[in-house]
């Protein structure tokens, strides 16, 4: 065992205990704040593989933009903030459907390498000019339609806030 598999190891089980984390505490900021360390453990994973531009892209994309969002989306629509009696539902389905998803998955992945070994010196060594070219070539009107999508979000959590606090003030 190499020093790589110790850390890829290590970091999965912190994105994994983070993971858990998010999906069974009752407060959603604290889910948030998980979310976050699940997905920094992501980018450590993907520093140790040395695919930094994946990593940065992790670190910007998933973390800086989408909890930010995610928790300013809850705090500008005035959600419950701690722990909410409403979220309480019965956990045998969701653990039933968590379990099916994660045995599907398994087999998809299972089915469609076969325990494959793949020969790195065969591989072509991409390089961040290669991925940008692709991004801004081939998928620039799928990166602006998510970019509009999140900019429609976070203006409509705006609308839906300030529509709550300005007929509550006007009472």
């Amino acid at each position: 065992m190499t020093v790589t598999d110790i850390l890829i190891a290590a970091l999965g089980v912190v994105v994994v205990s983070a993971a858990l984390a998010v999906v069974t505490t009752a407060h959603v900021v604290r889910a948030g704040l998980w979310l976050v360390v699940a997905l920094g453990g992501l980018a450590g994973v993907f520093l140790v593989l040395t695919a930094e531009l994946v990593a940065w892209v992790q670190m910007l994309v998933y973390v800086g933009a989408v909890v930010v969002l995610l928790l300013f989306a809850v705090m500008l629509t005035r959600a419950p903030i701690g722990a909410s009696p409403d979220l309480d539902r019965a956990r045998w389905p969701a653990i039933g459907v968590g379990v099916g998803s994660a045995a599907a998955l398994v087999v998809l992945l299972v089915h469609a390498y076969r325990w494959s070994h793949v020969d790195l010196d065969d591989v072509p060594e991409g390089t961040a000019e290669q991925v940008g070219t692709e991004i801004f070539r081939q998928w620039v009107l799928p990166f602006e339609v998510l970019s509009v999508l999140l900019l429609a979000a976070l203006v409509g959590a705006i609308v839906v806030s300030s529509r709550r606090s300005g007929s509550a003030g006007g009472r």
